[in-house]
């Protein structure tokens, strides 16, 4: 009988988990909402988190966003591998963008020399949103579609006046072939009645899944070297905005909860300053406000990290930003048991907006301290590299140009200014010779970035990493490499070729 009464209860459970959830699961205040802009079910022709959204479907419907509100302007970056858009929509206040390019001109120069004049108090804040840069994580993405309509729709004056002073950069999907790939998967193999059972063929996704990019490439590893079409393009629209937080939604095993940075507070990389943490856990106490309200677990502070500077959550950690990771427990499908009880797909999308929406919160909150933290960023980081002079690198290799081309072509895309040598010398018992090497001043903007990337560290405060623990350009690319000044640095290079 106590079993009988165990598997009815388990039974219903699932039945439950299994009711149809509409609108105002995700956004109960949805009532004020603008009519004339689109629904996602109305466009994608179901419910978010019914099926998984495909890339498709995802595109349609940020375009139709796009046509139908003046918050939102969409940008065509380019195609991946398979041919699909990298877009990004801009969402800010029409007042914003009928002045859009001297808001981003204004935001820019809180990064250069004589920042100091600038009246941070009425300036925009600029936030890059991106979701699911491993495909077969797709909570991420399925949530922009609700968080891009609450954007454009909502009439509340909560929403008019972040949008006044907020100007956000929406990407809805950082790996569109990687999601493509593992929607087709999870809705080919979704049963007609959902089975929860984490043995069903649902929930084993066959090699090599959703969770890179059509080379099989993960992308969360390439915010430094920037070599996939993707990624190209997402460098491209950091370092021209400059954004002060970038968040960046995960999932993670499914018998987790749900995560949110700081992670663990002794594996922070050296370089990245104490008050980026401050300032990351400040916003932390935001999504754990909104978590509270809807009822779910979480944490922070006890896993992940912050050390590889190639990750989305900690790029911006040395480039003055704020970068932040999202991790949910995972459903890999549209419903699966955990030690947690019964999770759905719904339930994790909706996680990933709340902490999309918290994180907006926050930057209008803390709007003028974290714009004031990013013109101090640059302008110590300014004065740590006058008090060393002249100091530059050095790096080539004579026999394979390619090699000395490649890694000067990754600097240039990061914005560092690089000079071809001089004339041909020696140091330190390596020849650099003109044609074949480069000097890079450290006396720049972006010289905590050189340092990041050319830094060689073999001491560590905890031995202990997520994954990526060096990643010094130099070795990698296995060129010559010495400290020099720039008496040794030619004319700029402004446009490398080849």
């Amino acid at each position: 009988m106590r079993t009988f009464f165990i598997l009815f209860c388990l039974i219903s459970l699932t039945i439950q988990a299994q009711d149809p959830v509409d609108l105002s699961y995700y956004l109960p205040d949805h009532n004020d909402y603008d009519k004339s802009i689109p629904t996602p079910e109305s466009i994608i022709g179901h419910q978010v988190g019914k099926w998984h959204v495909t890339h498709d479907k995802l595109m349609m419907y940020m375009n139709a966003l796009a046509a139908s509100s003046d918050r939102i302007t969409i940008e065509d970056r380019g195609k991946t591998f398979e041919d699909r858009p990298i877009l990004l929509l801009t969402i800010t206040s029409p007042e914003n963008h009928a002045d859009i390019d001297n808001i981003r001109n204004s935001h820019v120069a809180l990064t250069e020399e004589n920042s100091n004049t600038l009246n941070t108090s009425n300036m925009p804040i600029v936030v890059y949103q991106g979701f699911s840069i491993h495909g077969n994580e797709p909570s991420g993405s399925n949530a922009s579609l609700l968080a891009a309509y609450h954007l454009a729709a909502s009439q509340s004056q909560d929403v008019k006046d972040l949008l006044d002073n907020t100007v956000i950069l929406f990407d809805p999907s950082f790996n569109p072939d990687g999601l493509q790939r593992f929607a087709y998967w999870a809705n080919v193999n979704k049963s007609k009645n959902l089975n929860a059972d984490p043995n069903d063929r649902e929930y084993s996704e066959v090699w090599p899944g959703g969770r890179t990019n059509h080379y099989w490439f993960d992308m969360n590893r390439d915010w430094l070297p920037v070599q996939l079409p993707e990624s190209r393009a997402r460098i491209a629209s950091f370092h021209k905005w400059m954004p002060n937080i970038l968040t960046d939604h995960h999932e993670m095993g499914t018998n987790a909860t749900f995560f949110f940075q700081p992670g663990i507070p002794s594996r922070t990389h050296p370089l990245t300053p104490q008050m980026n943490q401050q300032l990351t856990k400040e916003i932390g106490n935001y999504h754990a406000k909104a978590l509270d309200k809807i009822g779910s677990l979480y944490y922070t502070e006890e896993s992940f990290d912050d050390f590889y500077y190639g990750k989305g959550s900690t790029f911006p950690d040395i480039n003055g930003g704020i970068g932040i990771l999202f991790e949910q427990a995972s459903s890999r499908g549209h419903i699966q048991e955990s030690a947690n009880g019964i999770l759905t797909f719904p339930f994790t999308i909706r996680n990933q907006l709340t902490a999309a929406l918290s994180t907006l919160e926050a930057a209008k909150n803390m709007r003028v301290k974290i714009l004031d933290y990013q013109r101090s960023f640059f302008s110590n980081a300014r004065n740590e590299a006058s008090r060393q002079g002249n100091k530059a690198i050095v790096f080539g290799s004579e026999k394979d140009a390619a090699r000395t081309f490649h890694l000067a072509e990754i600097l240039k895309r990061h914005k560092i200014t690089i000079h071809e040598v001089s004339r041909d010398f020696s140091t330190n018992g390596k020849n650099f010779k003109k044609g074949y090497s480069y000097v890079v001043p450290k006396n720049q903007r972006n010289t905590r970035l050189i340092n990041a990337m050319f830094d060689v560290r073999t001491t560590f405060t905890d031995s202990l990493f997520y994954d990526v623990s060096a990643w010094t350009f130099n070795h990698a690319f296995n060129v010559d490499f010495a400290e020099t000044s720039t008496s040794n640095a030619g004319a700029e290079i402004a446009d490398l070729q080849p």
